[in-house]
């Protein structure tokens, strides 16, 4: 019965995999990436954590190819159905959450993510939206990695509703934009760990207003922008 669960959120996840995958190559894809920060790129031999609010969370999935991408995932059940889409689309999930496991899966991720970069969403696993949690800033300061800010959005596209957050879909043939700003270091050290989050947060919100400039929204780090239909 457990294969059979195993096998069936596989077939969930590839299933969603190929639907997003299709929808995808309509969509013109606009980069925007600081020197050495494109998640995508082959050459480079630096690895990032990648900063990326939940509700963005589909267009860096399905933007280009992961060569070297680990992504921490939560361990409920919706975590399960996450983590067999990841795996379809090249991402390799590292099981964890900061309610059950998340030193562990801490330790787990720096030693599964070596040589890979790690994308972390950092207003979770429950929220508030949009507001960062101290675990990106303690896993960067802990393994020695820049933390990269990002930010995704789209001129035309969809928002549902997921638990406490949303989900922004592009929709077909409309005009993505994919920006990453420049690498932040956190001191192995640090004793003002909410100094480093305040930082690492404004970051954040300075690339989503770019991002709603690009793509011609009203830029608002309280509330998503509305997509144009």
């Amino acid at each position: 019965m457990r294969l059979r669960s195993k096998a069936v959120k596989w077939l969930i996840g590839a299933f969603a995999v190929l639907v997003f995958r299709c929808l995808f190559l309509t969509l013109r894809l606009r980069f925007h990436t600081a020197d050495n920060t494109n998640p995508y790129a082959i050459e480079g031999e630096d690895r990032f954590i990648y900063c990326v609010w939940h509700d963005q969370l589909l267009i860096p999935i399905f933007g280009g190819k992961h060569r070297h991408t680990a992504a921490l995932v939560s361990q409920n059940q919706d975590g399960s159905f996450v983590a067999a889409g990841l795996r379809s689309a090249g991402i390799v999930p590292i099981r964890g959450s900061s309610n059950r496991g998340g030193t562990k899966a801490m330790r787990q991720l720096i030693r599964e993510a070596e040589g890979k970069h790690i994308v972390m969403t950092p207003d979770g696993p429950r929220g508030p939206r949009r507001e960062l949690s101290a675990g990106v800033v303690f896993l960067a300061a802990h393994s020695g990695r820049a933390i990269v800010p990002t930010a995704f959005t789209c001129e035309r596209g969809w928002r549902f509703g997921v638990g406490w957050t949303d989900l922004l879909v592009p929709k077909p043939f409309s005009k993505v934009h994919l920006l990453t700003g420049e690498p932040i270091h956190i001191a192995p050290d640090t004793t003002n760990l909410r100094a480093d989050v305040a930082r690492v947060q404004a970051a954040m919100l300075e690339m989503n207003n770019r991002g709603d400039q690009l793509a011609g929204l009203a830029a608002d780090p309280e509330r998503p922008a509305e997509i144009a239909a």
